[in-house]
C-alpha cells in the first residue's frame, strides 16, 4: 500500500510539473466561458433585427405588428436587397423580408442558415406576432430562403478544415518539435553543416503538407466541388504557413511533448470555437474577428458558401501572412539562443 501511495504521488508530481493540472483546470474554465457567451435562454429577452427593404411594399398589418412588437423586433430599413444581405453576412441583421417569387403578395424570410436553431426562433416569434395581430390570415412568410448554398455538409465544410489546420498546428508540430528538443536531437543536428533557419524551413514544409494533405483527403472523402479553387487553395496554402509558424514557435517554449501538448490545447480551443461557433451566438460573432483563425474560417467560409470575392479578402490573407512571419522569426530567435536546449 505505501509503495502505490508513493508511486501515486510520484505520478501526481510529475503531472504537475508537466502542466497537466494546468490543462485539467483550464478545459473546464475556458468550456464555462464559451457556455456563457452563447446565445441560450436568456437570448428570448434581445431583440430580432429584421431588416425591410425600402422599396418593397409591406402590408400594414405587417409593420404596424413589428413597431408594437419593438421589445421582440429591432426593424432596420435598407436601401436594397443588396444591401441587407450584405448586413446579414456583416451579423448586423438576423433575417431580411424580401419578396417571394413563387406568390404574389407573399414574404420570403433570407437568413444565413436555414437550418439552424435561431432561424426557427425568428419564425416562431413571427408566428407568434401574426396570431396576435390576425388569428386567420395565410402566413405572412411563405418561404425561408438560406444565403449559404450547399446543403449542411458543405456549411460545415469551414468548421472542420479550420479544426483539421489548428489540429496539426497546436497538437502535432509543438510536441513533434518539443520531443526533438527532449532528446537533445535537435541540439546535435546543429553540431552538423544544418543552420537553424534550415530547420525550421524543413519543419515549415512539413506543417504545410500534413495540412494540405489533411484538407484534400477530406475533399476527396466528402466528394466537394472544386468552385473558386485558386482563392480556396491561396487561404489554405497561408492559413497552413502561419499556423504551422505558430505551432513551432510554441513547441520552442517547452522543454518536453507533455508540456508542448497541454499548451497547444490551451491556444487550440479559444481559436476553435469562437469562430466556429459565430452563427449560432451574436455575442461570440464579436468576439471572434479578434482571433487569428477567424482571418482564415471567414474567408474560407464566404468562398465555400457565398461565392465571395478575393479582393474583399486582401486583408484577411495579408493578416495571415505577417502573423506566420512574425511566428517564423521568433523561434529562430530562441534557437540563436539555445532556449531550454
Amino acid at each position: 500500500m505505501r509503495n502505490i501511495l508513493i508511486l501515486v504521488l510520484n505520478d501526481l508530481a510529475i503531472a504537475l510539473k508537466n502542466k497537466t493540472f494546468f490543462l485539467i483546470l483550464f478545459i473546464p474554465f475556458f468550456v464555462f466561458l464559451s457556455l456563457r457567451l452563447v446565445d441560450g435562454a436568456g437570448q428570448q429577452a434581445e431583440q430580432i433585427k429584421i431588416g425591410l427593404v425600402q422599396n418593397y411594399t409591406y402590408s400594414a398589418e405587417i409593420t404596424g405588428s413589428l413597431k408594437a412588437a419593438d421589445r421582440i423586433f429591432a426593424v432596420t430599413w435598407v436601401p436594397t436587397e443588396q444591401a441587407g444581405v450584405q448586413l446579414l453576412k456583416e451579423h448586423q441583421l438576423d433575417g431580411l423580408l424580401t419578396k417571394d417569387g413563387k406568390k404574389s403578395g407573399s414574404l420570403a424570410l433570407l437568413v444565413l442558415k436555414k437550418e439552424s436553431l435561431h432561424t426557427i426562433a425568428i419564425v416562431q416569434s413571427f408566428s407568434a406576432l401574426q396570431k396576435a395581430a390576425e388569428k386567420s390570415a395565410p402566413d405572412w412568410i411563405t418561404d425561408i430562403k438560406s444565403i449559404y448554398r450547399g446543403g449542411v455538409r458543405k456549411e460545415t465544410l469551414p468548421t472542420w478544415i479550420l479544426m483539421l489546420v489548428l489540429l496539426i498546428a497546436f497538437i502535432i508540430l509543438p510536441a513533434q518539435v518539443a520531443e526533438e528538443k527532449e532528446k537533445k536531437l535537435l541540439i546535435a543536428l546543429l553540431q552538423t553543416p544544418i543552420h537553424e533557419i534550415q530547420w525550421l524551413i524543413a519543419k515549415l514544409i512539413l506543417g504545410m503538407i500534413l495540412i494540405i494533405t489533411a484538407v484534400l483527403f477530406l475533399h476527396l472523402l466528402g466528394q466537394f466541388g472544386t468552385e473558386h479553387i485558386f482563392k480556396y487553395a491561396a487561404f489554405i496554402a497561408v492559413g497552413s504557413y502561419c499556423f504551422s509558424a505558430f505551432g513551432i514557435f510554441l513547441g520552442f517554449l517547452c522543454r518536453n511533448q507533455a508540456s508542448a501538448r497541454t499548451l497547444g490545447v490551451i491556444f487550440y480551443l479559444p481559436l476553435l470555437l469562437p469562430s466556429a461557433m459565430t452563427d449560432v451566438s451574436q455575442k461570440l460573432s464579436a468576439v471572434a474577428p479578434f482571433l487569428p483563425s477567424y482571418q482564415l474560417y471567414g474567408p474560407l467560409q464566404s468562398i465555400l458558401l457565398e461565392d465571395g470575392r478575393m479582393a474583399g479578402m486582401t486583408f484577411d490573407w495579408i493578416y495571415l501572412f505577417v502573423l506566420g512571419s512574425l511566428m517564423f522569426f521568433l523561434p529562430y530567435l530562441l534557437m540563436k539562443k539555445r532556449w531550454l536546449m
